[in-house]
Order: structure tokens, then sequence, then C-alpha cells
């Protein structure tokens, strides 16, 4: 029997359904409306995707959505004056900066110039903080939308082991952050660890965010396990263009016991969170009750 497929296309629906209700209902009661601006530094290629794919669904979601294009040449003072200037508008609750920025711009004083309050990425350093000692803050997009997931499988994360594959700033750091906080004994492996399989076969949970496609194999895996994976790879399969993650997945659904594919896995769960933290900017600089989205409210399967 194969593993259960966890389908982040229907729980993203679902989530974006809960963003679109509620910025309604909002709107109707205290004739405000979320906003949401972006920040796109030049033409890489995938960030325009990303950045029509998000501004699209803001609008979708009953958002604003502010779409700022700069130059590649653009200089460090340039986009610092923009984003003090989102800053102070109060018609935009949420700022993303799309990543990565050309070589020239330090990235981390970019995202530390933007307001803790209107960092939907969760990538200020006051967010990062807040998250790692447990307490209230705007969670990344895509931990944030695996932790879903995963909520959806796991009514309780206490005794269970979880290994995150990577540990990056944006995604196994914070991955890493959540389990804990949920109760998790958590394992973090990098490219320096030398006894991965070891460690994925002790594991309930795996999340792997690594970016080296098909690392995880089947006999890594526990039997039963919940494997999430956020890898996105752009491989040549057969003469043609394909997107595979960092799992094995045709191989390790048959030892799985829930598996996220690629595509339609943990990606469109990405842009969902980013619209519900943008809902909760909003709700918290307006001194509006926020409610927790839960996949729950719209359950998908």
């Amino acid at each position: 029997m194969g593993a259960q497929l966890i389908d982040g296309k229907s729980y993203a629906a679902a989530v974006r359904a809960g963003v679109a209700q509620r910025s309604a209902a909002l709107h109707a009661r205290t004739g405000l409306t979320p906003g949401l601006a972006v920040v796109l530094v030049g033409q890489d290629p995938a960030s325009e995707v990303y950045v029509r794919a998000k501004g699209k669904q803001a609008v979708e979601a009953g958002m604003r959505s502010f779409e700022h294009r700069l130059p590649a040449d653009t200089q460090a003072d340039d986009l610092l004056g923009l984003i003090h200037r989102l800053n102070d508008d109060p018609q935009v609750h949420g700022i993303l900066v799309q990543l990565p920025l050309p070589a020239h711009l330090d990235a981390r004083a970019v995202i530390n110039a933007i307001s803790p309050a209107k960092d939907v990425d969760g990538f200020h350093i006051s967010n990062v903080g807040m998250v790692g000692t447990g307490q209230d803050a705007i969670v990344p997009c895509t931990p944030l939308g695996c932790m879903m997931m995963l909520r959806h499988h796991h009514a309780d994360f206490r005794g269970l082991t979880a290994l995150v594959i990577g540990h990056s700033n944006i995604v196994g750091k914070p991955m890493a952050r959540l389990l804990l906080n949920a109760d998790c004994t958590v394992m973090v492996a990098h490219k320096s660890s030398t006894n991965i399989p070891e460690l994925a076969r002790m594991a309930d949970i795996v999340v792997v965010a690594a970016g080296v496609p098909g690392l995880v194999r089947a006999e890594w895996i526990k039997p039963g396990a919940t494997v999430i994976d956020v890898g996105i790879n752009r491989i040549q399969r057969d003469g043609k263009p394909a997107l595979v993650g960092d799992v094995d997945f045709e191989n390790v659904r048959h030892v799985a016991g829930a598996i996220t594919p690629v595509p339609g896995g943990v990606g469109p769960m990405t842009i969902a969170c980013l619209l519900a933290n943008t809902l909760s900017a909003f709700c918290h600089q307006n001194g509006l009750e926020d409610q927790p989205l839960l996949l729950d409210e719209q359950d998908p399967t």
C-alpha cells in the first residue's frame, strides 16, 4: 500500500479561501482592506513568475497588491528609501522583497530594514528571534505551510522524532524551531552531516530542504513516516525539462505513510501562507482580532 498523498494544492486553496472570507468580513466591518507590497529588483525569470503569482493571488483574496519593480543596478540607498516609505504607508500591511537580490545589495540589511510588523516573509531578525524562543511572531511562509500540513496528519507531535535535512535561514532553521516548539524531538542534518541515512531511519517526520534532486532514498525512510519535500529542482529527464524534489518520490512513496509531491506539494502553500501572514499583520496593525487559519476549517481531504 502506497503513502497517502499530501495534496498541497487543495490545502492551499482552503487557506486562500479562508483568507478571502475573513478579508471580506473585515472590510465589511471596518472599510479597511489588507495591502501587500512586493518589491522586485532586477529581472530574474523565476522571481518574475513568483511576483506575478503573489500579486494575482493577493487580489483574488480581496487584498490590495502593490508591485514595485526596480532595475538590477538599483543602489542600496534607493531600495532602503522605498522600504522606509512602505513602512510608513498605512495602506501597506505586508512588505516582501523578492529574493535573491543582485549581488551588490546586502540582503540582510534590506530584510532588517522592513518593519517587523510588516515583515510577512518572517525573515526580520526580530521575528526570527521570537519564533526561536516560542513567542507569537510572523513565521516564514514555507515552514508555516509545512507545519499546517503536518498538523493535519499529526494531532499531537509529542513523542515524535523529526529530522530536518537542510539548515537554511529560510526553511531549515525555522522549520526545526517550529517542530521543537511543538514538542517534537528534533534532529537537523546538513551538507556536513555524515550519518543522514541513519538519522532518517529514526524519524517519524522527515522535512527535506537540501536542494539536491532525489537525495532521500526509500531505504532511508522509517516505514509509515511522514515526508515533506520542500525541494524544487529543475532537471532534464529524457531530454525534457522537469521539476523534481529532494526526495526519490517514486520509491519513497512505497515506504512512507504520507508524502508531498513535487510539484503540487509544499509550493502552493508558500504563497497561501504569505496571504495568511498579510491578513494577520493587517489585523495586528489595526487592533483587530486575529484568528489563526486552520486547514480543518475547509478540509480538502
